[in-house]
């Protein structure tokens, strides 16, 4: 096994980030750092209306998770595996989905202040999935404060990570299409994915398109 001590998870909005995330922390006996979406007062009334709650939602994020993510700073911490279903530089994508102009320029002074202090993974997953499997996860798991969330919203959010980890670089990368496994149902899809996380001959940048299973 290669040395991953850091491993962090990303993807749109019912991707399975969360669930490979404790999938993966359990089998690596791992701390587990989750982001807390449902701490965050203003996100449901954001799903409502976009352009007026944006802001706020945006800014307890933004510290929220730089809080969280100082933990990363205490070295018992790395005694073992760490796992997280998010990274930091994320924020940016909805930052620039979402707010604009003076809100904008407020954002930029602030971020880089904080980034400076947050460890990089040393991996990054990045888990791609169509606009329809997004959907249907999101409605599965039923979540109140997701029940506004449009198709048009998760389509444009899907270009913005992409566009992201296209330019990615800052850590080694995993691009996983997820459109026709179930990692989280289904163990052999996820053993199978574990592989290729721990593949000893990956490069800084790797895609994984598993074949459908029949």
């Amino acid at each position: 096994m290669i040395e991953l001590r850091y491993i962090a998870i990303e993807g749109v909005i019912g991707a399975g980030k969360s669930s490979l995330a404790q999938k993966l922390s359990t089998k690596l006996g791992s701390s587990l750092i989750m982001e807390q979406f449902e701490e965050n007062p203003f996100l449901e009334k954001f799903y409502d209306d976009r352009n007026r709650f944006a802001f706020q939602t945006q800014m307890f994020f933004l510290i929220n998770r730089y809080k969280q993510q100082q933990q990363l700073n205490q070295p018992e911490l790395f005694s073992k595996y760490v796992v997280s279903d998010y990274i930091f530089e994320k924020d940016k994508i909805f930052a620039y989905l979402n707010l604009s102009g003076e809100e904008l320029k407020l954002y930029e002074s602030i971020f880089p202040l904080l980034e400076r202090d947050i460890p990089k993974p040393d991996l990054v997953i990045f888990l791609q999935s169509s606009t329809d499997r997004l959907m249907n996860n999101i409605k599965l798991r039923g979540r109140k404060f997701e029940r506004n969330l449009t198709r048009a919203y998760l389509a444009e959010l899907s270009e913005a990570y992409n566009n992201f980890f296209f330019k990615y670089n800052n850590s080694p990368l995993l691009i996983v299409n997820t459109s026709d496994i179930d990692f989280v149902n289904r163990e052999e899809d996820f053993h199978e994915l574990y592989e290729q996380i721990f593949r000893e001959d990956r490069g800084f940048i790797e895609y994984f398109n598993p074949e459908p299973r029949g």
